[in-house]
């Protein structure tokens, strides 16, 4: 009768699913899982404290109101003025700088508007719209459409015209798009140096502009507005990420070579 116990224990025990491990639920940009980063960022996060972190990439403005929801328990995103107005509205707390790159205006090698000697980004798109040549904007409210916005209205507003295109998709999908019409569109240069070799033949027709910095930011969901968030785990992910293995790993990765982020003070 024991040995039929045992047995029974046994083929329950390995019926049963292994213990599940904990799941951190993180809303970030598009650029962050393009530039092929998340890939040697999370695992050693997850391994050290058995968690799983369930990643959805959108654009900034949707991965802030998937915070603001409470769908998500921490945001890493690129637009300061939305990330401060994130925080004053009482939805995150604790914003730490994560790292920077920059944005780039990419164009074909024949650069038919004539960007390349650009004296500032405004003029480039301004050459852009007096020639009518393709432009595919990502048109989705994220951090790189809004800096895109920002500069078309310093070049005299946002085109309303054919030539003009609004994807609302990722930038990942915005290079391929740009690249098939071979058209121009602004990147984060972490994203474009991810696809340059084998996804598009685009080259940088613009940038080095300091108004093109891009800083990012990680913010933890306020357990106040959502009480259901794991405030805790966010806190750790942040306390990662922003502390010597975290920035290491950021500064230390590279595509083809090239640095796809820069972590600060370094």
């Amino acid at each position: 009768m024991m040995q039929r116990i045992l047995t029974v224990l046994l083929l329950l025990l390995l019926a049963t699913p292994a213990f599940a491990v904990e799941h951190l639920r993180m809303s970030t940009t598009t650029s962050t899982e393009n530039s092929g980063l998340l890939k040697v960022l999370l695992p050693p996060f997850e391994q050290k404290n058995d968690v799983k972190v369930d990643v959805i990439s959108v654009g900034t403005g949707k991965a802030l109101k998937l915070g603001e929801s409470g769908d998500v328990d921490v945001v890493l995103v690129h637009a300061r003025k939305l990330e401060d107005k994130f925080v004053a509205d009482g939805f995150g707390v604790n914003r730490q700088d994560v790292m920077y790159n920059d944005f780039v205006i990419l164009g074909p090698v024949s650069d038919p508007a004539a960007v390349k000697g650009s004296k500032t980004a405004a003029e480039a798109l301004a050459k852009i719209a007096a020639k009518q040549a393709p432009f595919v904007s990502r048109g989705d409210e994220s951090g790189t459409h809004t800096k895109e916005k920002e500069l078309w209205q310093q070049a005299g507003g946002v085109p309303k015209a054919a030539w003009y295109v609004e994807a609302g998709q990722g930038m990942g999908e915005v290079i391929i798009m740009a690249t098939e019409k071979q058209g121009y569109a602004l990147s984060d240069r972490g994203t474009y140096n991810a696809f340059k070799k084998a996804k598009t033949n685009l080259v940088i027709a613009f940038d080095g502009e300091k108004g093109l910095f891009n800083p990012y930011g990680v913010i933890a969901v306020n357990p106040q507005k959502h009480p259901h968030v794991k405030y805790d785990l966010a806190i750790k992910f942040i306390d990662f990420i922003t502390g010597a293995e975290g920035q290491k790993i950021i500064a230390d990765y590279k595509v083809d070579g090239d640095p796809a982020f820069f972590v600060y003070g370094k």
